[in-house]
């Protein structure tokens, strides 16, 4: 067909005006809020690069599309050795060494690559507005502060487990995820194993009958074993940290090695116990398959001293969950710090690892390694017996791969905050519990516990001038 010049100039300044439109754009107009194409790197920032945040950090550096161009930790450098050298191979924390894996890894690439470190992560999203998503690794005491101060400024969120530090603040973070509607995934990597979904499908298909009895445990014990409460004695703080900033929404302390790194976990203040640590990967196949509610009452027996400022060396907790939809009444009995379940007669001769999920049924057991383990049946006869249900959960490429495709307007990561933070919830009342040192009845509704005014304060928490959630 002949195109006379009049229509060719019209054509070609329509043209050039649609490709300037769609040019100017704004992400989420394309693909909701922060939507990143498919084509692009995700800018990424890590918020706390102890342990698990370099883990994370080196996990993230293996996407191809993944750019980290700044961290943030309140210190500069310390020593790791006596917590992960051994198993994992990292032996300093801190944002100096992030900084240099990162520009040691994205310099391959593009040579003279600098990535930004900040001590405070407040002044990061300040600075860095081209950042599309962190990932938060801090303390239990800021994942919420954090994860909700990012997803306010329109940033995609991971964060580690436990989601966050009280009830309340588990609540506030759901609910600002699904305001924002940002990409969000919580740090409980099992969840995305393969041996997880197939425990779920056999346990949602009624391979070993109805299930009125769950087991999880796990052999961790306190960082501290020798201390019976907080460290009496101050000590002088390590150059290049800003220990203020560190404790962050807590009122000040003096600065004790017990705390940093990796041991503030043993202190109610700042972590939540090896039942906060843990709650999150063991409990996660129950609350998935079953589709757990708040239990109804939680009962905890402390294993070793504890007391109002330092948890317990271990614990055995029961949760109840009343009976809904097609599942029964439930108890989930919880045990750490080297405590175990009754190895039920259908294992027979099998030994219950040191970490593991266990189901019993009415026609036999399904027992599964910690942390998103596939499952065993038993006994044998069941096993040889059972068909293995259809695949009815979509299967993932990756924990972070999951998290990374959402931002990208892929389907929501399977553990987002909608979900994490009810499985976080779940763990916190079993925290509640040990606190308070009594049998706890919760009442889901209004968020108190019956006949028990002290458990408000631990509930909601508090927090020091500056440091308010906004929530």
């Amino acid at each position: 067909m002949k195109i006379n010049s009049s229509t060719r100039r019209h054509f070609l300044k329509t043209a050039a005006t649609a490709v300037t439109a769609f040019q100017i754009l704004p992400r989420h107009v394309l693909g909701g809020p922060g939507f990143v194409p498919p084509s692009e790197k995700v800018n990424l920032a890590v918020i706390g690069v102890g342990g698990r945040g370099t883990q994370n950090l080196q996990a993230l550096l293996a996407l191809p599309d993944a750019q980290v161009s700044a961290v943030a930790d309140p210190a500069e450098s310390f020593s790791l050795e006596k917590y992960y050298y051994s198993s994992s191979g990292i032996p300093v924390g801190g944002r100096l060494q992030a900084i240099k894996r990162v520009e040691d890894h994205h310099g391959k690439a593009t040579p003279g690559y600098r990535c930004a470190g900040y001590e405070d992560f407040r002044v990061m999203l300040e600075k860095e507005r081209g950042l599309d998503a962190i990932l938060c690794a801090t303390p239990d005491h800021l994942h919420a502060y954090v994860s909700i101060r990012a997803m306010r400024a329109g940033k995609h969120v991971y964060c580690e487990k436990p989601l966050t530090h009280n009830l309340h603040e588990a609540r506030a973070v759901a609910r600002i995820a699904a305001e924002t509607g940002v990409a969000t995934q919580l740090g409980n990597q099992g969840h995305s194993n393969v041996g997880i979904r197939e425990a779920v499908e056999h346990l949602r298909a009624g391979t070993i009958g109805a299930v009125r009895e769950i087991y999880a445990w796990v052999g961790t014990k306190r960082w501290n074993p020798t201390l019976t409460t907080k460290p009496a004695e101050a000590q002088a703080v390590p150059a290049g940290m800003n220990w203020d900033l560190w404790i962050g929404p807590r009122e000040p302390r003096a600065f004790h090695a017990a705390y940093h790194p990796v041991a503030w976990r043993d202190f109610w203040t700042f972590g939540t116990s090896s039942m906060g640590d843990f709650a999150c990967h063991d409990m996660d196949a129950a609350t998935w398959a079953f589709d757990l509610p708040p239990p109804s009452r939680i009962e905890a027996h402390s294993i070793g001293p504890t007391d109002g400022e330092i948890a317990p060396h271990g614990a055995i907790i029961y949760f109840d969950f009343p009976a809904r939809g097609p599942w029964p009444a439930q108890r989930l009995s919880w045990f750490d710090g080297g405590a175990k379940p009754p190895t039920p007669a259908a294992l027979g001769k099998f030994p219950l690892p040191s970490r593991g999920t266990m189901f019993i049924g009415e026609k036999g057991v399904i027992q599964c390694e910690g942390a998103g383990g596939p499952p065993r049946i038993f006994p044998e006869s069941l096993r040889a017996s059972a068909a293995k249900p259809p695949a009815t959960i979509p299967r993932s490429n990756g924990h972070h791969r999951d998290w990374l495709d959402a931002i990208k307007g892929g389907p929501p990561a399977s553990s987002n905050f909608a979900y994490g933070a009810r499985l976080t919830e779940i763990g916190l009342l079993g925290v509640l519990a040990q606190r308070l040192g009594k049998p706890i009845e919760w009442d889901a509704a209004t968020m108190t516990v019956k006949d028990q005014p002290k458990a408000e304060a631990i509930i909601r928490g508090s927090y020091r001038a500056g440091w308010e959630l906004g929530a």
